[in-house]
């Protein structure tokens, strides 16, 4: 089995420094739902493994988490994706949690529930703690200029992962190395 692990906002949907607080604000970046297609149409199991701290921050519950996804889902599957799963840190930074990125912990529930050898399996960010994250468990990141991208890119100027202007371009580039 082929398996991809997708950071969510700033990698399959647009970003917000208010964060994404309903199912209305979720917007698909052009070309990522494409992403996923192409994909999912190569063979490949697509997981999503998200911090989501404004559920601590109380800024939205549970419920409307589920909401949200349960949309990113639908336009996923209308354009002929799947996404296996969804994993999501509720956590804030200050609570010291074992799933909070750039913690192992999704990462390696993920692996014990669908029994993946996480070793160079791609994982794609827009973040420097999703590439901390995915490195930890021997998962090769990629990072996306989408999102924080650039901004981790600036800070970060030395990367030695593959960088790309977005989902589809990393997906183009993962079909060519590994299919």
């Amino acid at each position: 089995m082929k398996w991809v692990i997708l950071d969510r906002d700033g990698v399959i949907n647009q970003d917000s420094d208010d964060y994404i607080k309903s199912p209305e604000e979720w917007e698909a970046i052009p070309g990522s739902l494409e992403a996923i297609e192409l994909l999912t149409r190569h063979g490949y199991r697509l997981v999503v493994i998200t911090n989501q701290s404004a559920i601590a921050r109380g800024y939205f519950d549970e419920e409307v988490l589920r909401e949200i996804h349960a949309k990113m889902v639908r336009e996923v599957e209308a354009r002929g994706g799947r996404i296996e799963a969804i994993y999501h840190c509720p956590h804030g930074p200050e609570d010291f949690c074992e799933c909070r990125k750039p913690k192992a912990g999704l990462y390696l529930r993920m692996a014990e529930d669908f029994s993946v050898n996480l070793h160079g399996v791609p994982a794609i960010g827009d973040s420097f703690r999703d590439l901390e994250a995915a490195r930890s468990v021997g998962a090769a990141p990629m990072l996306v200029e989408t999102g924080k991208g650039e901004r981790t890119l600036k800070l970060h100027p030395n990367l030695d992962l593959p960088v790309f202007s977005n989902l589809y371009e990393a997906a183009l580039s993962i079909l060519q190395r590994h299919d």
